[in-house]
């Protein structure tokens, strides 16, 4: 049965992300692929719900969008293999992970540039499990007023789901409604010909195919 997301209800504890784990991603890059994982956190008070503001902070210059199909987990979970992982995972919804791009290049992590309020929509449902056979094959795509920036499949994840929540499982305990977010494919804004920044009263669309559209706006934030 679908649960209808709601902020009150849904707060996760911890959100792992996982860094260039799309093989467009990459190419879009350098096409460095990595050997392993890229873990990095955002802040949970970075979360907000669908259809809820953006806010554009006075020191960023260039804001990004990246949609990603987000496992939220079950229960605690540590040490598990990837043949048990589908165990520990609830369901599934779509994070889009905002981000201060210039701030993410010059300070050299990620933390900071990713975790400004309001910087993690989440939304706008979350699907049980069982009413998404194959995560590993699902449309997504991003649009910003409109315009399809991001068009891709999970099939195109380097590093699949199972073997994300073992891998992660293995550093540290999940704990139950914990969400990890899966890496995002090309066309952010970033890595465009001509780079395309979000603005203030831009209105940005990540949709997932089974899970529906997160819909939120850029406000200036003051």
């Amino acid at each position: 049965m679908e649960i209808k997301f709601d902020i009150a209800d849904y707060f996760p504890g911890k959100i792992v992300c996982v860094g260039m784990n799309y093989k467009s991603h990459i190419s879009e890059q350098d096409g460095r692929f990595p050997s392993r994982p890229v873990l990095f956190a955002k802040a949970s008070s970075s979360v907000i719900k669908n259809g809820e503001n953006i806010l554009y902070p006075p020191e960023v210059k260039e804001l990004d969008y990246e949609v990603e199909l987000a496992v939220i987990i079950g229960g605690r979970t540590k040490n598990v293999s990837e043949k048990d992982a589908l165990k520990h995972i609830y369901g599934y919804t779509i994070i889009n992970d905002v981000t201060a791009r210039e701030i993410q290049k010059n300070e050299g992590q990620w933390f900071r540039a990713k975790s400004f309020d309001t910087f993690a929509p989440v939304g706008p449902v979350i699907i049980p499990k069982n009413k998404i056979p194959d995560p590993q094959n699902l449309n997504l795509k991003s649009y910003v007023n409109g315009e399809l920036r991001q068009n891709s499949n999970t099939s195109d994840m380097i590093f699949k789901i199972f073997e994300l929540v073992s891998f992660i499982s293995k550093s540290m305990t999940l704990e139950a409604g914990d969400l990890i977010a899966t890496g995002t494919p090309a066309g952010v804004g970033a890595f465009m010909a001509e780079k395309k920044f979000l603005l203030p009263g831009d209105e940005v669309i990540c949709e997932i195919e089974r899970i529906g559209k997160l819909v939120n706006k850029v406000a200036k934030q003051r």
